[in-house]
């Protein structure tokens, strides 16, 4: 294969992506757009928020696709959640040309510490969070998810050094979690994409500097103390291997962890499929459960407490 051939082959699959991007709610849903939730290098960093009508919604939030490179806050696909009820963080961070690895994950943080701190401003509810992403954004979801308290990963962007980054589910669609392993796994169309990719985000390949790949990479971050996760994969996906997600769910369930890896057979990279009324349904549900149960369990323990003598 060509590079120009490979190079086409990329652009089509981020075009496909995105066209699946689109957001049509059929509900009332506020939407403020272009909030700076911090700024590094002198660049403002920004984030979309999307509220349904209901107070109180529990909060997510939604890291873009695009090889860390490219990818906007505005294609944000989870219209069918914020019609359940939850408001939808969409983020902007800085791309790897312009600032490596970890420099996503230090934006990201910053930004969950400013929604958290900013909660009674905008009405959400940010005391269970929950962080999804596809393909480089789900991976930065599960990493994110799974350096929960890391001081190595927080970073010092933002007004709220103080306010905890924590967050309490992950949805990784198609993403990577061992970037030590995934040229191996990878088709030869899929190493005209990664490897350009990792090497924008690393400064070098993988095997170059193992220390900072196995920083950047979930299944070597996996402890006692991770948030359940949920994870989609297309056993067609010809860029990222299935076996990315594979490994994250081992790693989950040698630790004991709450991990479930949902194949969506035909699928490739991206797509409506991970976004239609089924899945949006089973995703809906595992979001249910670990944030919102939870949630309503957290009330009634405080309450509780409250009362004694």
């Amino acid at each position: 294969m060509t590079a120009r051939s490979t190079a086409l082959g990329a652009t089509a699959a981020l075009a496909a992506c995105i066209a699946w991007s689109a957001v049509a709610f059929a509900q009332d849903v506020h939407k403020l757009t272009d909030l700076q939730y911090a700024e590094a290098g002198g660049q403002p960093l920004k984030l979309d928020l999307y509220q349904p009508s209901e107070p109180h919604a529990p909060l997510l939030v939604w890291l873009h696709g695009g090889r860390w490179e490219v990818g906007s806050k505005e294609r944000m696909p989870l219209g069918g959640l914020v019609e359940r009820g939850y408001a939808v963080a969409s983020l902007d961070f800085r791309p790897a040309s312009r600032a490596r690895f970890p420099a996503q994950v230090h934006d990201i943080k910053a930004a969950l510490r400013f929604l958290r701190a900013r909660a009674p401003d905008y009405g959400y509810d940010a005391t269970r969070i929950g962080i999804l992403g596809e393909s480089s954004g789900g991976h930065l979801a599960a990493l994110v998810g799974t350096t929960n308290g890391q001081a190595e990963l927080e970073g010092s962007l933002g007004e709220h050094l103080g306010v905890s980054s924590e967050v309490h589910a992950i949805v990784s669609y198609f993403g990577a979690s061992d970037l030590l392993t995934i040229l191996a796994q990878s088709t030869p169309y899929g190493l005209g994409i990664r490897e350009p990719a990792l090497k924008t985000l690393l400064g070098v390949l993988p095997a170059e500097n193992e220390a900072l790949a196995r920083l950047a990479s979930p299944v070597f971050q996996v402890d006692l103390h991770d948030p359940p996760l949920l994870l989609l994969h297309g056993d067609q996906d010809p860029q990222m291997p299935i076996n990315q997600s594979h490994e994250l769910e081992g790693a989950y369930e040698r630790a004991g962890l709450d991990a479930k890896l949902i194949v969506v057979h035909g699928a490739g990279h991206g797509g409506g499929a991970f976004y239609d009324a089924e899945r949006t349904k089973l995703v809906a549900a595992f979001l249910d459960e670990h944030l919102r149960r939870n949630l309503a369990s957290d009330v009634r323990n405080a309450s509780e407490a409250g009362s004694r003598p």
